[in-house]
């Protein structure tokens, strides 16, 4: 675990160590299992992971879920650099066929909730069953939208953060710890 990194132009700090991130998913995937408990072959849940910084969080969450599922993708995004634009720009859909089915969104980490908001609008168009999101990360602070979050491993303040998962300028998804903007 190293303390410091250098991505680009700007130096981050240690801020999550790997060990409370697992711990946090520990907890997350435990309610997910007895809440779809009753999943069953014929009818699977359907996990959306949120592509590309939600692909760590959804493969270490997918290892401690035991019932019946099936992993899409999609990518919305709308962050350049180290802020939101603001527009949700659809690089990956989701799924053509859904109707009927039971949803969870991963998430590596909400904030805006646009993304959140956009995602939810789209799964009622094509007449899901329930959704539900689930998020490795949530801003709580900046979050002021009323789609449920059902999920949220952790809470985290205003700050911009990279590592598992999280990028800053496509660098910095590989690392096993978080790290915080070291102003």
């Amino acid at each position: 675990m190293e303390n410091k990194v250098r991505l680009h132009d700007k130096t981050f700090k240690l801020f999550i160590p790997n060990e409370e991130i697992e711990k946090a998913i520990d907890v997350v995937a435990e309610r997910l299992n007895k809440d779809f408990a009753d999943a069953t072959d014929e009818d699977p849940v359907m996990l959306i992971c949120t592509l590309n910084g939600a692909v760590v969080f959804a493969a270490e969450l997918l290892k401690r879920l035991n019932f019946p599922m099936v992993l899409k993708a999609c990518k919305l995004s709308s962050y350049v650099g180290t802020t939101s634009t603001g527009v949700i720009k659809t690089d990956v859909p989701l799924p053509a066929h859904m109707e009927g089915k039971r949803v969870i969104i991963v998430e590596d980490i909400v904030d805006t909730g646009n993304t959140i908001v956009a995602m939810m609008g789209q799964l009622k168009e094509k007449n899901v069953k329930e959704a539900h999101v689930c998020t490795l990360l949530l801003k709580k602070d900046v979050y002021k939208r009323d789609v449920k979050l059902d999920y949220v491993a952790m809470d985290i303040p205003d700050r911009f953060i990279v590592g598992f998962g999280l990028d800053y300028d496509e660098l910095g998804r590989n690392l096993k710890d978080i790290y915080v903007l070291d102003d």
